[in-house]
């Protein structure tokens, strides 16, 4: 045997691990003895796998997802460094979504509602039949911030084939969209000429589960929202306020709720109205 090779003791004796975190780490794939005796099954390292078998277990410290540590201690220099960035920043915006969402639930459990529901001034509105164009889709909640932005710009696009847009762009939700249940929402854009919006399914319905139907006209009860609030879970509680405001008026909901956005997300900045949280009431 190579005399420089350590057995799986003595080299997790120098990386500071134990023997069992050895054997994971091998079956996991993410370190590999340097040499299997085959008729005995012992493993045998090298001195120099200590300082990734080291950056391995620091790196699950950090929760970080067994595919991920791979990919990282695949990857050498300043690239390695990159990779590690990218994860720790999605963790810090999902900590700080977390902990946005622990405020609110804070807020309800100790009896603060009202207070939060005080901030939206909710009012009514009579909205004409539509005709829209529609794309729908099964999301979670963490998607579907994205899969809005997107599906509104391909029918914003494809309105330009269908007589132009004519009224706001709005989602509407048919079931609970939430880390355990996926809807489905439907982005929706009024367009102008019904036959060309047919025309325009007819061709590319299948790619992306669009359609082309009327919307009726009815009455909305709504607040309006800032960029700020559209995230989760500050929404949360704009809907819940007009939800209370429509039972303090003895109003019942006449179909699905939904976002109605009516500014450029883009040029908006985060105290600018953008959003209408809206509900059809009868």
């Amino acid at each position: 045997m190579d005399e420089d090779l350590l057995t799986i003791g003595a080299f997790a004796a120098r990386a500071r691990l134990s023997a069992k975190a050895l054997r994971l780490y091998d079956r996991l794939g993410l370190l590999s003895p340097a040499r299997v005796d085959e008729a005995s099954g012992y493993r045998y390292y090298r001195a120099d796998q200590a300082e990734r078998a080291r950056l391995v277990a620091l790196l699950r410290q950090l929760d970080m997802p067994l595919a991920r540590i791979a990919e990282v201690v695949g990857t050498d220099g300043g690239e390695a460094a990159d990779l590690l960035a990218a994860y720790w920043a999605d963790v810090e915006t999902r900590v700080a979504g977390q902990r946005t969402l622990a405020e609110y639930l804070r807020g309800r459990l100790s009896g603060r509602s009202s207070e939060m529901y005080d901030k939206f001034v909710v009012e009514t509105v009579e909205v004409p039949e539509q005709v829209v164009i529609t794309e729908t889709r099964h999301t979670l909640a963490d998607e579907l911030p994205a899969w809005i932005g997107a599906s509104l710009g391909r029918l914003e696009e494809a309105a330009r084939e269908c007589g132009g847009v004519t009224a706001a762009p709005f989602v509407l939700y048919h079931a609970e969209v939430s880390m355990e249940s996926d809807g489905p929402a439907e982005s929706c854009v009024p367009v102008a000429d019904e036959k060309a919006a047919r025309d325009w399914a007819a061709r590319h319905g299948r790619a992306w589960e669009t359609k082309v139907r009327t919307e009726p006209a009815g009455r909305l009860a709504y607040t309006r929202i800032t960029k700020a609030q559209v995230a989760h879970p500050q929404i949360l509680a704009a809907f819940e306020a007009v939800e209370q405001w429509m039972t303090e008026q003895g109003l019942e909901m006449a179909g699905p709720c939904r976002e109605v956005y009516f500014a450029d997300w883009e040029a908006s900045g985060p105290e600018d109205p953008v959003c209408d949280v809206a509900f059809p009431v009868k």
